[in-house]
């Protein structure tokens, strides 16, 4: 299978739209790449997902280690570091850039800023919020970032942003335009029972299928079935 390196990824603009996803162990992590998922983001929506935190705020960076050396498997570590912020964070992009750490941007609406926000809401709607995020993302681009993620911006935003940097942009509730998108693996597998953002699709649904089994095995248990006798 197809390494996808920070060079094949930057490659595919305007040329792919790439399907990436997150991934928080090993198992996942291995079926993702086994089906052709070319970026495994291990990102701090494991806080919510994984761990039962209300929001990513709490999530520990030796929680962020260990599920990265888990979905990295075979290797040291992760091929590339996501940094959320724009202008006020590009002299750290520039520096892990020239140090060789790639670095993936993050604008618009950062989770780590959700405090500051008063909630998970859209960013960019007005001109001059609009101007700061494409602003944001020239900063980060011209600092070295090999791509840009887009939280939670308007399409017409993100499309605008797409157009003004030759690096790809990683769309996550920012439409269809965006050179890439991120799903989280919980909503794109329907593992979640409670909320869904609105933008995010359900590709399967292993939340009923794991609770039947799970049920199904409780019952087998009590009734005998489970397990058969041995010879």
């Amino acid at each position: 299978m197809k390494k996808w390196t920070v060079a094949a990824f930057q490659a595919a603009k305007g040329k792919r739209k790439l399907g990436c996803c997150t991934a928080y162990d090993a198992c996942f992590a291995h079926l993702a790449d086994a089906a052709g998922i070319p970026c495994i983001l291990v990102g701090d929506s494991m806080g919510m997902t994984m761990l039962g935190y209300g929001t990513t705020l709490p999530v520990k960076m030796e929680e962020t280690l260990s599920a990265t050396a888990a979905v990295a498997c075979l290797k040291v570590g992760a091929d590339a570091v996501k940094l959320e912020g724009g202008a006020r964070v590009s002299g750290l992009i520039r520096r892990m850039s020239e140090a060789g750490i790639p670095v993936l941007a993050h604008v618009g609406m950062t989770p780590q800023s959700v405090n500051a926000y008063g909630g998970f809401r859209m960013q960019g709607k007005t001109r001059e919020a609009a101007e700061q995020v494409l602003a944001d993302a020239r900063a980060v681009e011209a600092a070295g970032a090999f791509a840009v993620t887009l939280e939670c911006v308007p399409d017409e935003l993100a499309a605008a942003v797409t157009a003004a940097l030759k690096v790809p942009t990683v769309g996550i509730g920012a439409g269809p335009v965006c050179d890439a998108q991120w799903l989280v693996m919980h909503d794109l597998l329907g593992l979640n029972d409670g909320h869904v953002p609105s933008f995010a699709k359900k590709y399967a649904h292993l939340a009923e299928t794991a609770k039947a089994a799970f049920a199904q095995y409780v019952a087998e248990v009590a009734d005998g079935t489970f397990p058969p006798p041995r010879a």
